[in-house]
């Protein structure tokens, strides 16, 4: 398998036009880095210390972009399966007959309220209600807290990048400092790349940590509008359920009333 990537990979990297783009893409970068005032230049003559904050700051960001992506795709389709069943059990009317597939929140609280009223078809009415309430419950509460996995990482970005991206700028411009008391000159022009070097990492962790607040929050409205709709879904399923078996055991009373009367 590893063998038939590599050589994927390279019959893909060996084409013309692949070969042109990354040449392409290396005189980009060596000609960037002989800007020293260009953001590749000043990552390229920053101190590792401050290098290592970047790269964190960067790899966070590209995380936060794909875990708000990803969650936005996840929850819009898990909100359409759920419209779609909670429709479906409401025009039905009754779980009698209902054949559900998959470990959707919906289909998995259909399923859980037959098994629990076939298993106490001998019980009380009470009972197999209490249970079953208990067990869409649950349910509930975990698809509300898979819905929210994930979201931490905005959180966490949100609240830490602009520390992080100031440690880097403390530690570049206190390097700044060391190289005025080195060279013994305060021209600019000599400290200026220093300074300029340090300050790109805080713009780095404002870049990481704008979205990801502004990204929890959009999230975080999304699940309680699911956390909402999964409410709504548990009450149907109770509620069609307790229709059931009060009809079911209207219907069985009804033999016993008509032998009572005559």
């Amino acid at each position: 398998m590893n063998r038939l990537w590599y050589a994927a990979s390279a019959s893909i990297f060996a084409t013309p036009a692949a070969a042109q783009s990354m040449e392409s893409l290396s005189d980009w970068l060596a000609e960037a880095g002989q800007d020293h005032m260009s953001p590749v230049g000043m990552y390229l003559a920053a101190d590792i210390v401050v290098k290592g904050v970047m790269v964190t700051l960067f790899v966070a960001s590209v995380l936060v972009w794909a875990v708000f992506i990803a969650k936005l795709l996840s929850l819009g389709a898990a909100k359409a399966r759920l419209r779609r069943g909670y429709r479906n059990l409401d025009e039905r009317g009754t779980l009698e007959g209902v054949r559900v597939k998959g470990r959707a929140p919906m289909n998995f609280m259909i399923r859980t309220a037959q098994e629990e009223r076939d298993r106490s078809a001998r019980g009380s009415v009470d009972g197999t209600k209490e249970r079953t309430e208990n067990a869409l419950s649950r349910i509930e509460t975990g698809a509300a807290r898979k819905a929210s996995a994930g979201t931490a990482l905005l959180a966490i970005t949100g609240s830490s990048a602009p520390f992080i991206g100031l440690f880097g700028t403390v530690w570049g411009i206190m390097n700044s400092f060391i190289s005025i008391a080195e060279t013994n000159t305060t021209n600019l022009a000599v400290v200026a790349p220093g300074i300029a070097e340090a300050l790109l990492a805080t713009a780095i962790g404002l870049v990481a940590a704008i979205p990801a607040v502004i990204f929890y929050n959009l999230l975080a409205r999304s699940i309680s509008g699911y956390r909402v709709m999964l409410g709504d879904a548990s009450a149907l399923v109770y509620r069609t359920l307790s229709r059931d078996l009060d009809l079911a055991k209207s219907h069985a009373r009804a033999p016993i009333i008509a032998a009572a009367a005559e």
